[in-house]
């Protein structure tokens, strides 16, 4: 028997609600399907960067050296810096 989900004023308090809450209290996910979305475009928009060679240069050994592609590690590197100014 599962919990019955609350009614929600704001997007903001269903996810505090979800974020200190298991699901698994009010879904019985054995009853969940796969969900497909083969028509789902990709949430990412191309931008030209002009860097320093050198920079570029580096950001790939370092990229290398974790075996990713080096646009992923920048990718990756600026999400780390946005979290961290979030958190600031």
């Amino acid at each position: 028997m599962t919990n019955p989900i609350p009614q929600f004023q704001s997007e903001d308090e269903e996810r505090a609600f979800w974020a200190e809450n298991d699901s698994a209290d009010y879904l019985d996910w054995s009853q969940a399907e796969r969900a497909v979305f083969p028509n789902l475009k990709l949430s990412t928009k191309t931008i030209s960067l002009r860097l320093p060679e050198s920079m570029l240069n580096e950001l790939k050994s370092l990229a290398n050296k974790r075996d990713v592609p080096y646009q992923s590690f920048i990718k990756m590197i600026l999400r780390e810096r946005i979290d961290q100014e979030y958190q600031a």
